[in-house]
């Protein structure tokens, strides 16, 4: 597996190439892989991108602690059967004198954006960056982070950026819990708690109890505090209305000072 560091090396990799894209921030779970076997599948080459953004996180959130197992995770990526991985350093990425930022409007500064009001513009501008550098012809974005997949889609859109953004379905454990690297902070009654998030969701999917009592439900399986549980119309994440034909679910909710999020789609 070729390690590339430099844009003008991706760039001459990438050459002439039926190309996918696998963005990470590294700590590689059975999620990260299942994105990078459909880039195998849909392309003659996948190209993981490990970079942890500094920008995607504020002041006060987990950047410093955010799990780093890079050794692991070469690893890991050579036995899915990756061709070569960008690791490209910070300067490579932000150079001095780097001050632009890319904002996506709207559909940005609701839910995570009213939590994290510093996180999409951090992620529109590195998704950006490296869909120029690299520009492949596929992308492929897991759907446990379902908001910032439309948020994808709505920048390649309005930039007229030349690929296509495929969503793959959320990995799961074996009791429900949607594959993430942040899992790693929890200990087993954490973990135990953790496993409801799923399971209340799928009851509101099914429309087995509401939002709100969603909510109270979290909180009464050991959540801490919950930042949003609602349902959502799946294409603008505006509540639904008349004209609504698809609803998502999605919720975000802290055991400890561990932060969770998760989606289902509505049954119709």
């Amino acid at each position: 597996m070729k390690i590339v560091k430099s844009i003008k090396d991706l760039s001459v990799y990438r050459k002439n190439k039926f190309v996918s894209f696998v963005p990470t921030m590294g700590a590689l779970h059975e999620g990260h892989l299942a994105l990078v076997r459909e880039g195998l599948n849909c392309a003659d080459i996948c190209i993981p991108y490990i970079f942890l953004n500094p920008k995607q996180f504020a002041p006060h959130e987990d950047l410093e602690a955010y799990p780093k197992t890079l050794e692991a995770d070469l690893e890991k990526l050579e036995k899915t059967g990756a061709q070569a991985v960008y690791l490209p350093d910070a300067d490579e990425i932000y150079p001095d004198g780097f001050s632009t930022s890319v904002k996506v409007s709207g559909i940005s500064e609701m839910l995570e954006g009213e939590f994290r009001p510093h996180f999409f513009d951090g992620v529109a501008t590195i998704v950006t960056k490296m869909l120029l550098q690299c520009l492949p012809d596929i992308a492929l974005f897991g759907e446990k982070d379902y908001q910032q997949l439309l948020v994808i889609k709505k920048l390649v859109s309005d930039l007229n950026i030349p690929v296509d953004v495929k969503g793959v379905p959320t990995m799961r454990d074996e009791n429900g819990l949607a594959l993430s690297s942040r899992n790693a902070y929890l200990n087993e009654e954490q973990y135990q708690i953790a496993c409801h998030l799923n399971r209340i969701l799928s009851d509101i999917s099914k429309g087995k109890i509401n939002e709100n009592r969603g909510r109270e439900a979290l909180l009464e399986a050991g959540f801490d505090k919950v930042d949003y549980c609602t349902v959502r119309d799946a294409q603008t994440l505006l509540p639904p209305d008349e004209n609504t034909t698809e609803r998502r679910v999605l919720a975000a909710a802290f055991i400890g000072t561990t932060r969770l999020i998760d989606n289902l789609a509505m049954s119709q």
